[in-house]
């Protein structure tokens, strides 16, 4: 039987798409000496990099059944697959082909260029000191920007390494003082290199908005002179609108032939950056442009293809500097670092952790519970969720249906008693249930549909209308001309007219938009973690489906508890925890290597 009708046949059971059937049917063409292999290869290369793979490692299949659900197909042996792909006209060890085959990895071209284009950026910018700097003036500002306590000296090490390098990656949990820094950086190099054209950007319009909120905030709060503070800037945007991303075309308006107008580019939320956006991004930075790329290392990933942020971390744990730059954050940010035995790669200088929360102290049942997740401590996590730590608990899992109604009732009736739209948006905020998956008794379309129920039968409010007071909604997609983005979060409110807006924050206040103008949107009582990325609130109901799934991971849990301010509330059983602790996102991707220097 031909790879291709087993293919036909994983299509009609939904464990590949159309998508790659026809791409693999496509490359079976192009190889007529070897295309059972091919067709395979490139039918597992499509899937993959659909799932978040970058690549497909034929080390990690040869030679095993590919779906549980059709034993009869099994990926060749390593030696004789990798000579099939050797002999096809549609693989080549450059981007001259659909597919490239690098070393025991097989990639879709495009993503093969995106990935060695990045990494060979982020090499060159990590390789050298940025020049001009004057560390006698650097380490003044830092001290009066960020002070001269212990617990700083990770923020203080990130400002002068962001003034030092050309290139850094500063990698932070929540209440970590991420922003601080990177206002402190803006500060720093504004005082070294004035005037300074700086752009900021997110993955998301939500995350472009909060980044330019809480830049704004921070900046009064620091001790700059006027001129200071009028040069930092007020505004962010999305990485898209920064590139000039245009409908139905792959090449954005800024690009390497087209670079940027900006001296410093800072991007916030890099976990949730994918390999084809940033590296699109980095090809459109000038050569003497510095890049800051600011984000939390452990969270979920982006949705696209990559785990590009944690491949450009390296390895966990704190940061192993060069003799050189240790000397340099003593000289500049009254730091001391820890030396290391071997040799590192120029990386090394460019990356740095902020290890310090200002939210979670030593007491803290979310700080206790995150740290036991990260570490992959599935008995310490169980430990942390029984011995009573103050904001954190863990309930079985039970009906839905009654256990919202005792566990939502006094919020719900809270929601809508809310005297203005403002209130109500304030009060939607406190709590937020999070969802691992969409889809199921447990995911995120039923909760919705349980809870809108719950608010016909207690507050007899018709949520069987498409609009109704008190409903909440996210955008699902973005709209520049109203200003909303996907993300972002609003309640259906009466104005003062009495006519029904939906109602959102923004940075001068709540602004109203009449329904029949908003765009592609959904109600939004539960969410996603993914979505929820970026977001916080002062309570958390985190509900894991009972059956297992992909997607319960670690660096979900993680995700999910650490979007809490005070309270955490997990509904699932120990052994789901277990499961999911024990979990970590794996996505294969030759950028660490070619980053870290194990590959070119």
């Amino acid at each position: 039987m031909s790879a291709l009708t087993v293919l036909r046949r994983a299509l009609a059971l939904g464990l590949i798409r159309e998508l790659d059937y026809h791409f693999a049917a496509l490359i079976a063409e192009l190889s007529e000496e070897s295309p059972e292999g091919v067709a395979l290869a490139a039918a597992l290369v499509s899937r993959q990099t659909g799932a978040g793979d970058v690549c497909v490692r034929l080390d990690a299949w040869a030679g095993r059944v590919v779906f549980d659900a059709l034993p009869e197909l099994s990926a060749p042996p390593l030696a004789a697959w990798r000579a099939m792909l050797q002999a096809s006209p549609a693989v080549s060890d450059t981007a001259t082909a659909p597919l490239v085959l690098d070393g025991d990895a097989v990639y879709l071209a495009r993503y093969w260029t995106f990935e060695t284009r990045l990494a060979a950026a982020l090499r060159e910018r990590a390789a050298s000191w940025a020049a001009g700097v004057e560390r006698a003036r650097l380490a003044a500002g830092v001290r009066r920007l960020l002070g001269e306590a212990a617990h700083a000296a990770d923020q203080r090490s990130a400002a002068a390494l962001a003034v030092l390098r050309r290139l850094a990656v500063i990698s932070g949990g929540p209440g970590t003082g991420k922003t601080r820094t990177v206002a402190a950086i803006l500060a720093l190099l504004l005082d070294q290199h004035p005037p300074l054209r700086i752009a900021l950007a997110a993955p998301t319009g939500k995350a472009a908005a909060r980044l330019a909120e809480s830049i704004q905030a921070v900046k009064r709060e620091l001790p700059l002179d006027p001129a200071q503070q009028a040069a930092l800037p007020e505004s962010a945007q999305t990485l898209h609108r920064l590139l000039g991303s245009r409908p139905g075309r792959s090449q954005p308006r800024h690009h390497a032939g087209n670079p940027l107008h900006v001296d410093l580019l800072v991007i916030d939320e890099a976990s949730m950056v994918d390999l084809p956006l940033l590296a699109r991004a980095v090809d459109a930075l000038p050569a003497h442009a510095r890049l800051v790329l600011l984000g939390d290392r452990d969270q979920l990933a982006s949705v696209e293809a990559g785990a590009v942020l944690a491949d450009i971390c390296g390895e966990p744990g704190a940061p192993r500097y060069s003799a050189d730059m240790r000397a340099a954050l003593r000289e500049t940010a009254d730091a001391e670092h820890e030396a290391h035995g071997p040799a590192m790669p120029p990386m090394a200088d460019s990356i740095a952790l902020l290890r310090h929360s200002y939210r979670f102290t030593a007491g803290s049942g979310i700080g206790a519970l995150a740290q036991a997740i990260n570490a992959g401590d599935a008995a310490a996590v169980q430990a942390v969720l029984a011995a009573g730590w103050p904001g954190v608990r863990r309930v079985s899992p039970a009906a839905l249906a009654p256990r919202l109604d005792e566990r939502l009732g006094a919020a719900l009736d809270a929601l809508f008693a809310a005297a203005t739209p403002g209130e109500a948006l304030a009060r939607l905020g406190r709590l937020r249930i999070l969802c691992a998956v969409r889809e199921g008794p447990f995911g995120v379309r039923e909760l919705n549909a349980l809870i809108e129920r719950l608010v016909r039968r207690r507050l007899s409010v018709d949520t069987r209308k498409p609009w109704y007071k008190g409903r909440p909604v996210m955008v699902q997609d973005n709209d520049y001309a109203l200003g909303l983005f996907n993300g972002d979060v609003g309640i259906a409110w009466p104005d003062a007219a009495d006519e029904l807006k939906v109602f959102f924050e923004s940075g001068d206040g709540l602004r109203a938009v009449h329904p029949g103008r908003m765009p592609a949107h959904e109600t939004v009582y539960a969410m996603t973690v993914h979505k929820s990325q970026g977001s916080e609130f002062d309570e958390v109901l985190l509900i894991l489906p009972r059956q297992d799934a992909p997607v319960l991971t670690r660096e979900l849990l993680y995700t999910a508890i650490t979007r809490a301010r005070q309270d955490v509330e997990i509904w699932a059983d120990a052994h789901t925890i277990d499961t999911a602790v024990a979990r970590r996102v794996r996505r294969a991707s030759g950028l660490y290597a070619r980053v870290w220097g194990a590959r070119a």
